[in-house]
């Protein structure tokens, strides 16, 4: 059998954790064709149980460390 897994598209701030609801940074595929998304911080604690289930795990929390130039606006902090 044969599984040709398509170019995940970037995770945005609509791609909410399943576990959580926060900002998803990871997505995780299923063998069985579904996906799982995860907050950094879910993702890390379930990252050994990920790693035995996943055909491919995206992981974009690399993003969180990037430094902002600029300060958030006050309704955002």
């Amino acid at each position: 059998m044969t599984t040709v897994l398509t170019p995940a598209s970037p995770l945005t701030a609509a791609d909410r954790c399943d576990r959580c609801g926060a900002q998803a940074y990871l997505r995780v595929v299923l063998a069985s064709g579904g996906e799982l998304l995860f907050c950094a911080h879910h993702g890390r604690k379930f990252e050994p149980e990920l790693k035995k289930i996943a055909v491919e795990i995206q992981d974009e929390s690399g993003r969180l460390s990037t430094t902002a130039t600029a300060p958030a606006p006050d309704d955002e902090r």
